[in-house]
C-alpha cells in the first residue's frame, strides 16, 4: 500500500509489522527508513518489553515510542465505555514546549487511529484544559509533571488504568527538581509489572540509573551517544571574531546566502532583545524566544516561525530542546553556550532524523574558552576560521519608520470648563432640574399703582 524499496544496512517501517493506520501516517509525513535507535528500540517495545533509550532529541526517540504505544493501542482496543480522564496512555516531559511538541507528533502519527489525545501544561487556561478530561474519553495525556498532579488532586484524572508509561528526559527532571512529583504520578499508575514502562534520558549518570531500575522491569537498553548527533548530520563552522563583529558577520549571513529560516541562540534574555531590536532595525523580520515571554505567546510565535512567518527566532536555552522545526537548515549561536552538552541539544534544532543542516557558531575573545570542553564533549576537534572582511562590513541601517501621526484634538479640549450659572454661587450646573414651586388655587390680584 505505501511502497518503499529496500536498501542495505537500513531498516523500513514496513519491516517492523505495523498497522496499515499507522504504516499510512508514518508515509504521510515523510518517513520511509528508521533512524538507528527506532531500529533497536521499536522490535522489543512492540513485543510490550520495558525500554531504556539513552538518546538526545533529534535521533527520532518521540516517534519510536509514539509508533509503540499506538500498536499497542491498536492492538488491544477497550470495549464498553470509560470514565472521563482515564487515560491508557500517560507521557510525562519536563518542559511545556516539549510536551507540546510531543502532542503535535502524536496527532500526526495517529491521524487515521480513533484515539484522543490531550496536552496538560501550566501557564495556559486551566478550565480549558479541564473541559478537555472530561469531554470525550481521554486515550493520551501528555503532561508536566506540576500540572498534572493538580488534575490528579483534584480528581481530574484517573491513572489507575495507565498501560503504557513514558517518561521523556529524566535528567533533566533531575536538573529541574522535578522528581518528588514524578514519583508521586509513577506511583499513582499500577504496578510497574502491570504496565509498560520507556524510559528516556539525554546523560547516564547513577541518579539517573537509580531511577530506571526502580521504574522499569528487565528494560532492553539503547544507547546512541550524542557525538554520533552532533558529527554525522550538521556541518559544524566556528568563526572567530570580536564581539563587536558578531551582529554584522549575523546579518551578513542571513542577507547574503538569503536564509529563509534561521534560529539563533543567545545565553541570557537581555542578549535576545538587544539582538532582536538590531536586526529589527535592518528590516529583518524576527521574534523573541525566550522564558520572560508569557507562555501563549511563546506558543503563537513557535507556531508562527514554523509556518514561515517569521524569518528568524532568537531565543535562549529555552528552545534548546525538544523544539522540532521542518526544513530548518541553519542554526547560529551567537553566544557559546557554558555547558558542551548544551551545544548538542542546540545544534540539534538542524539536522533532525538524519537529514543535513549547517550550525553556525562565534568564538569571540570570551566565548572561544568553551570551546575545548564542547570539544572534548563531541569528540572531535571544531575547525575554527576568521570570515572574510567583506563578511564583516555592515551597510548602513535603513531609516527608521515613521510612527504615524496621532489623531489631531481641539486644543483645550480636555481643560475647558464650564461657566458656572449665574446666581448660582458659583457652583456648577448638574445637570438636575429644580422642581417647579406649586401653585396656589387662585392668583392674588396686582396692586394697582398709585396715582
Amino acid at each position: 500500500m505505501f511502497p518503499v524499496a529496500v536498501e542495505e544496512g537500513k531498516t523500513r517501517f514496513h519491516d517492523l509489522g505495523l498497522p496499515d493506520s499507522v504504516l499510512h501516517a508514518i508515509a504521510d509525513a515523510g518517513f520511509q527508513y528508521c533512524t538507528p535507535i527506532q531500529a533497536e528500540i521499536l522490535p522489543d517495545c512492540l513485543k510490550g518489553r520495558d525500554a531504556f533509550g539513552r538518546a538526545q532529541t533529534g535521533t527520532g526517540k518521540t516517534a519510536a515510542f509514539l509508533i509503540a504505544i499506538l500498536t499497542r493501542m491498536l492492538a488491544h482496543p477497550i470495549k464498553g465505555k470509560r470514565p472521563s480522564g482515564t487515560p491508557r496512555v500517560l507521557i510525562i516531559a519536563p518542559t511545556r514546549e516539549l510536551v507540546l511538541q510531543i502532542a503535535e507528533e502524536a496527532n500526526l502519527l495517529s491521524a487515521h487511529c480513533p484515539f484522543s489525545i490531550v496536552s496538560v501544561f501550566g501557564g495556559m487556561d486551566y478550565e480549558k484544559q479541564r473541559r478537555q478530561l472530561h469531554g470525550k474519553p481521554v486515550d493520551i495525556v501528555v503532561a508536566t509533571p506540576g500540572r498534572l498532579l493538580d488534575f490528579k488532586r483534584r480528581k481530574d484524572l484517573d491513572l489507575r488504568q495507565v498501560e503504557m508509561l513514558v517518561i521523556d528526559e529524566a535528567d533533566r527532571m533531575l536538573d529541574m527538581g522535578f522528581i518528588p512529583d514524578v514519583r508521586q504520578i509513577v506511583y499513582s499508575t499500577p504496578h510497574k509489572d502491570k504496565r509498560q514502562t520507556l524510559f528516556f534520558s539525554a546523560t547516564l549518570t547513577p541518579d539517573v540509573t537509580r531511577l530506571c531500575e526502580s521504574w522499569t522491569r528487565d528494560p532492553v537498553s539503547v544507547e546512541i551517544e550524542p557525538e554520533q548527533v552532533a558529527v554525522d548530520t550538521v556541518e559544524q563552522v566556528v568563526y572567530i571574531v570580536t564581539t563587536d563583529e558578531k551582529f554584522a558577520l549575523t546579518y551578513n549571513i542571513i542577507d547574503r546566502k538569503d536564509l529563509k529560516r534561521v534560529l539563533i541562540f543567545c545565553n541570557r534574555r537581555d542578549e535576545t532583545r538587544r539582538l532582536a531590536e538590531m536586526l529589527d532595525r535592518y528590516r529583518i523580520n524576527c521574534a523573541v524566544l525566550s522564558g520572560e515571554i508569557p507562555q501563549k505567546k511563546r506558543i503563537r510565535t513557535l507556531e508562527d516561525f514554523k509556518a514561515g512567518k517569521i524569518r528568524v527566532l532568537v531565543a535562549t536555552d529555552v528552545a534548546g530542546r525538544g523544539i522540532h522545526i521542518e526544513d530548518m537548515d541553519y542554526v547560529i549561536n551567537f553566544t557559546l553556550p557554558r555547558d558542551p552538552e548544551d551545544y548538542v541539544h542546540r545544534i540539534g534544532r538542524t539536522g533532525r532524523a538524519g537529514a543535513a543542516g549547517t550550525s553556525i557558531s562565534f568564538a569571540c575573545e570570551e566565548d572561544s574558552f568553551y570551546l575545548p570542553p564542547i570539544e572534548e564533549f563531541i569528540g572531535r576537534p571544531l575547525h575554527c576560521i576568521p570570515p572574510e572582511d567583506q563578511w564583516l562590513e555592515l551597510p548602513p541601517a535603513p531609516p527608521r519608520r515613521k510612527k504615524k501621526p496621532a489623531p489631531k484634538s481641539r486644543p483645550n479640549q480636555g481643560n475647558r470648563r464650564r461657566r458656572p450659572r449665574q446666581g448660582g454661587g458659583g457652583k456648577r450646573y448638574s445637570g438636575k432640574r429644580s422642581p417647579r414651586p406649586q401653585r396656589s388655587g387662585s392668583r392674588k390680584p396686582k396692586k394697582k399703582a398709585s396715582a
